[in-house]
């Protein structure tokens, strides 16, 4: 668990701009045109068509991707009554979620004032405002009158997530851990420790995915809510049972299947779990002290199914999986509430989604080598970037099945592509790659087969429909790690270079190359020595053409590789070099950078090639190279080093291909910014265009540069290295690639070895 002190989360708060949000414009603004189009003269336009068809604020303003987050402060976290200032930063934590895991943007208001009519007046008063409503942290039992209220007299979702986000959570959790623990919802015994906000909603949406009111016990601070207390709400009565046998929580908690705490902590003994029935669900929700510790409960009861609201244990009940999709799908229909199919949808969608084979970003994540759904996994993890598309999706569907929504998704595709989108998940370069490799996937050679990372990328890139994968390796081996990690292996050939099997194969491969290389030092016996090498034998695949691509690099120094490349692939005629190539996807396009890998110090021969080998490799990705050959000069104002080098690399590629749009030596401050580099140096050859390929002096520079960027995931995916100069699709991986960068370089791979098949 990370200890958080006072100091630092005082810091963070106050550090920079203080709080946790800020506005950022969407429209270009720098011009006078700009400001006349978003503010006067222009902005009347939109206003009349508002006003003649109110539902075209969803289309001319942000209400369609705006949610308020509004509280009286008077239930914050479990501070309690603080007021409505005090809980700002909450609030503002809350619009924070909203944005980092949806892309909703959200405002936080906080309303002072604790008398329901009047706070209930002042949320209608500004509703226009926003597409969405997010009440939080109000004091029950003023909160369920407040959310009635205002989901009955507003056309826009409203939900208070205390009750209902907690309720979607744990209900996909319960749904999991009763199919984990081999139990019907209809039939468990379920005690709920807390009558609150929280407590009276999870208890409802149980009862609506089939659990039995009468088999619900409920307790307060007065022990088991029965029907014969006196004086009881109308929340509270919902659930008050019958039974006369029972008082206390021990009494309670006898023979029950199930318990859930949203109450205080350390009120669940040990005594109790071990009285539960077999294999016990425990939802102890309580923060930060659970109603009895995750160790506790485990040593009481082995087969305990075990859930928190901590981020160090396992099985988190944490709203944050639920609300910003939940709101994410409602915004996107223009939803007129959040009901019930809607809420049940989210809950499904939830618990589906952990009984499905889990990304690595989430495994790297929390550092485990594979989550499997069971007793230790049966909610899935926040950072899992699943829930944007499931979730989403779910909810969208149910709020036009149920009639509340007012802008129909009619393209589902499209909608799951543009959330990925949305998250940075996934661009549309990407997926054009990815579509271009279906259209002729091919056979893909994967040396490292034993590496979890490349073999689950191999098996991810055959269900993308990109390629054919051969995996080298241990055949015993890969099988055993794809059923730990639940990969499906059907349709991918495996080679174990060991076997006796490979025996002709690998005499033959042996034969051609040490043909090949006869003048060069290796003897037949080396060459059969060679091909009980990974790199070796897979790339004497392609080149035999037994395949078509091979991707390697998790395992193998550079060096060796390249070697090995060299040696059995060779480089492309009228070259003496080979590269590579990063491509970073930013908001202003795309950026190709060169070399990243493979030339430490360039001579001036070897950025002659690297420079013409990009200008191919841009127009292989059907763009038109406008090319900056970077330094820590400009133009001559120093000429000594790799400056120099530059120069003179410049010179001949405007006496030898003087169409192409290139020129240096230049920083790179110049190489982005036309307008500074047009101003200080209007004879360049790049005036008024915009650069898309950067060119560094040596491999410390350019590999640091899209290292960076990488690094803060600003602008968005990375796409690479892409080898650059080679007779044949050989392709490399950084050994920290995760497997979606190695899917990604095998689209690539795929694509490298289409576009070489139609120049036969």
């Amino acid at each position: 668990m990370v200890k958080i002190t006072k100091e630092a989360a005082l810091h963070y708060h106050e550090m920079g701009k203080p709080g946790k949000i800020e506005i950022v414009p969407t429209k270009p603004y720098r011009t006078q045109t700009d400001l006349s189009l978003a503010y006067s003269p222009g902005v009347a336009e939109p206003c009349l068509e508002i006003q003649k068809n109110p539902h075209d604020a969803y289309r001319y303003t942000n209400k369609g991707n705006l949610v308020a987050v509004i509280s009286n402060g008077t239930a914050v976290l479990g501070l309690g009554d603080i007021g409505a200032m005090s809980g700002k930063p909450v609030m503002e934590g809350k619009s924070l979620l909203f944005k980092i895991y949806a892309g909703v943007d959200a405002f936080d208001i906080e309303v002072n004032e604790k008398d329901p009519e009047k706070f209930i007046a002042a949320v209608k008063a500004i509703a226009p405002t926003f597409g969405g409503i997010n009440l939080e942290d109000i004091k029950a039992p003023e909160c369920f009158e407040i959310e009635q209220r205002l989901k009955a007299e507003l056309d826009i979702p409203v939900m208070h997530d205390d009750q209902h986000g907690t309720a979607i959570i744990s209900a996909a959790g319960l749904i999991n851990a009763l199919i984990v623990a081999g139990k019907k919802i209809e039939d468990v015994k379920i005690v709920v420790n807390g009558a609150g906000a929280a407590a009276i909603s999870c208890t409802r949406l149980y009862c609506a995915f089939g659990a039995k009111k009468e088999n619900v016990v409920m307790l307060d601070s007065k022990g088991v809510i029965t029907a014969d207390r006196d004086n009881l709400n109308a929340q509270k009565r919902e659930f008050a049972t019958t039974r006369t046998d029972v008082h206390t929580l021990a009494e309670a908690v006898n023979g029950a299947d199930v318990f859930v705490g949203l109450s205080k902590g350390n009120v669940l003994t040990q005594d109790m779990v071990r009285s539960m029935a077999s294999n016990p669900i425990i939802f102890a929700l309580a923060n930060p002290v659970p109603e009895i510790s995750y160790e506790d409960a485990t040593a009481a009861r082995p087969d305990v199914l075990m859930s928190t609201g901590r981020t160090d244990y396992p099985n988190q009940i944490n709203n944050v999986i639920g609300f910003p999709y939940i709101f994410r799908g409602a915004l996107d229909t223009a939803a007129s509430a959040i009901n019930e199919e809607m809420k049940m949808a989210a809950a499904r969608a939830i618990a589906d989604l952990a009984r499905r084979p889990v990304p690595d970003i989430v495994n790297r994540a929390y550092h485990v080598r594979n989550f499997t759904f069971g007793p230790d996994y049966f909610i899935p993890k926040p950072v899992d970037p699943r829930l944007i598309t499931e979730v989403s999706m779910a909810v969208a569907k149910a709020a036009m099945d149920s009639g509340v929504a007012r802008t129909p998704i009619k393209d589902w595709k499209a909608y799951r592509q543009h959330l990925r989108e949305l998250m940075g998940q996934e661009s549309k370069f990407t997926q054009n790659l990815y579509d271009t490799a279906r259209s002729n996937p091919k056979r893909v050679v994967f040396a490292e087969g034993t590496h979890p990372t490349m073999l689950e990328a191999a098996v991810r890139a055959k269900e993308e429909g990109i390629c054919f994968p051969i995996l080298l390796g241990n055949d015993v081996q890969i099988r055993k790690i794809a059923e730990e990690l639940k990969l499906n292996l059907e349709g991918i050939e495996i080679l174990n270079l060991r076997n006796d099997t490979q025996n002709e194969r690998r005499h033959r491969y042996a034969q051609i190359f040490a043909k090949k290389m006869e003048r060069k030092g290796y003897t037949p016996q080396e060459a059969e020595d060679k091909m009980y090498e990974r790199n070796y034998f897979g790339m004497m695949m392609v080149e035999t053409g037994e395949a078509d691509a091979f991707i390697t690099g998790l395992y193998t120094k550079y060096s060796n590789t390249f070697k090995v490349a060299r040696e059995v692939i060779g480089v492309r005629e009228g070259y003496n070099h080979f590269g590579t190539m990063h491509l970073i996807n930013t908001k202003k396009g795309i950026l190709f950078v060169a070399d990243t890998l493979v030339n430490r110090h360039p001579s001036e021969d070897t950025l002659y090639d690297i420079a013409r080998l990009s200008a191919e490799t841009v127009r292989f990705f059907n763009r038109t190279p406008s090319i900056a050959m970077l330094s820590y000069s400009n133009f001559g104002t120093d000429n000594d080093g790799s400056a120099l080098s530059v120069q003179h690399v410049v010179e001949r590629m405007h006496n030898e291909m003087p169409d192409l749009a290139i020129d240096g030596e230049m920083q790179l401050n110049f190489a982005m910014d036309k307008d500074l580099r047009d101003e200080k140096y209007p004879f360049n050859r790049l005036k008024g265009i915009d650069v898309n390929t950067l060119i560094f002096p040596n491999l410390s520079a350019a590999n640091s540069s899209y290292k960076m960027v990488k690094a803060l995931e600003d602008d968005g995916e990375v796409v690479g290295p892409i080898q650059m100069g080679l007779n044949k699709p050989i392709h490399f991986t950084d050994f920290e690639s995760s497997v979606s960068d190695i899917v990604n370089v095998t689209a690539v791979a795929v694509i490298d070895a289409i576009v070489m098949e139609k120049r036969k």
